[in-house]
């Protein structure tokens, strides 16, 4: 439970320790209100990163944030295997505290970091920002309501897109598991949380099956070539980085993706990039090794099924979920809610637009409720206004790891009961 002491009269004073692009998007929420909070330091070891979260303290440690109580709050946004020691830290030093996900790539250090926020008393708030987005809260209203009869089970799929996936996990930082975290845990322990906040009850079992098929040198096309810049045959390959970023930076300008490419905002500068980084290695030939396609199975609390599918080769676009009851069903994508109600017959659409899930999209607005929802716990005292606390969040951290278990041995796994 938080001591957390509301703040009065002032804004919220925020450090953020590591400024990449799941940091900036947070911090831009603090930025864009002023009244509420106030971003007063950054903490990243590279100077371009520093100065564009534009924080008036610049450090190139977390450290010094632990030495000196300079705010209220900590967001930390670091990379997932650098969580544990300035989370532990900053959480004895009296901070509340804002932790990307996942918490961390294993269960050991998982569970240090929920015992540690715990011991220390202050208000923790974990980044499953598909928790609060507007599309949520409408499924959510739906199975709350009583329409669906007793829930059953429930179908969802997290389609990460052909081009995001060779962006993140093929070349970028998430590629392997030994770096980062397996792949169920860096991307998709959001899903596992979204699919127990929706459906009310935790995940007691689960099993599954999935590796990396297509992203292996034995596939790559015949007269490849390293790296994209020097193959004959780049212009007929999906995974090209000369047509991922070129058309980008032509057409947008510096943005992301092209902002994890290169620190440069011309032609000559992306290309220098691809020609010495890894994100112009060829996708075949990447020393990746986190799964392009997972499925599991699972046994929620009463007896209520789930099944989950992540898969590399779509499109890029929002979650997709069926969720099947006694007395109805419900259909969203992301942009619309269906739900068919079998007393009347009738079916119901509730649309709202261009939402979604995806980061590119901020999550469709769950960035930045989830941020705001922060600032206000801080401000007032109230850890209710955040919606993942320690100990929830370390049940879907459990249902992630148990399931590689699952994977690597083809069994069922137990989700222990924290």
């Amino acid at each position: 439970m938080s001591t957390h002491t509301p703040i009065t009269g002032r804004p919220v004073r925020v450090a953020l320790v590591g400024a990449g692009n799941r940091g900036l998007t947070y911090a831009e929420w603090i930025k864009a209100h002023p009244e509420r909070a106030e971003l007063v330091a950054v903490a990243d070891p590279r100077p371009a990163a520093r100065a564009a979260a534009g924080a008036p303290l610049e450090f190139d440690d977390w450290r010094p944030l632990v030495e000196n109580r300079i705010a209220d709050a900590v967001i930390v946004a670091t990379q997932d295997r650098v969580h544990v020691e300035p989370v532990l830290a900053l959480a004895e030093a009296g901070y509340a505290i804002l932790a990307e996900k996942p918490l961390a790539p294993t269960e050991e250090e998982t569970r240090r970091i929920v015992e540690g926020v715990e011991r220390a008393g202050v208000l923790f708030a974990v980044c499953h920002v598909m928790r609060y987005t507007p599309y949520t809260d409408l499924v959510k209203q739906a199975v709350d309501s009583g329409v669906l009869g007793q829930l059953v089970s429930i179908d969802h799929l997290e389609p990460v897109g052909w081009w995001h996936y060779a962006h993140s996990y093929v070349r970028g930082p998430w590629r392997s598991e030994k770096d980062s975290s397996p792949m169920l845990l860096a991307k998709s322990c959001h899903d596992l949380d979204w699919i127990t906040y929706v459906m009310g009850g935790r995940i007691e079992q689960v099993t599954g099956f999935g590796g990396l098929r297509h992203f292996r040198p034995e596939n790559a096309p015949a007269g490849s070539a390293d790296r994209c810049l020097d193959c004959s045959v780049e212009s007929d390959c999906p995974y090209s980085a000369l047509k991922l970023y070129m058309p980008t930076l032509r057409e947008k300008g510096a943005v992301w993706p092209v902002t994890h490419v290169t620190e440069a905002t011309d032609e000559a500068g992306l290309v220098q990039a691809l020609r010495e980084g890894p994100y112009g290695v060829c996708a075949y030939r990447s020393d990746n090794d986190v799964v392009d396609h997972q499925v599991l199975a699972m046994q929620l609390t009463d007896g209520v099924t789930a099944t989950f599918q992540m898969v590399a080769f779509t499109e890029q676009t929002h979650r997709q979920t069926r969720i099947f009851g006694s007395h109805g069903w419900l259909v969203g994508d992301g942009e619309r809610v269906t739900v068919q109600d079998f007393r009347t017959g009738e079916s119901t659409v509730h649309e709202l637009g261009t939402s979604g899930s995806n980061a590119a999209d901020g999550h469709g607005g769950g960035d930045a409720a989830l941020v705001e929802a922060f600032v206000t716990a801080v401000a007032t005292g109230d850890a209710g206004a955040v919606r993942s606390g320690p100990a929830t969040s370390l049940g879907s951290h459990l249902a992630a790891f148990a399931a590689e278990r699952a994977r690597h041995t083809g069994t069922v796994q137990t989700v222990p009961a924290q």
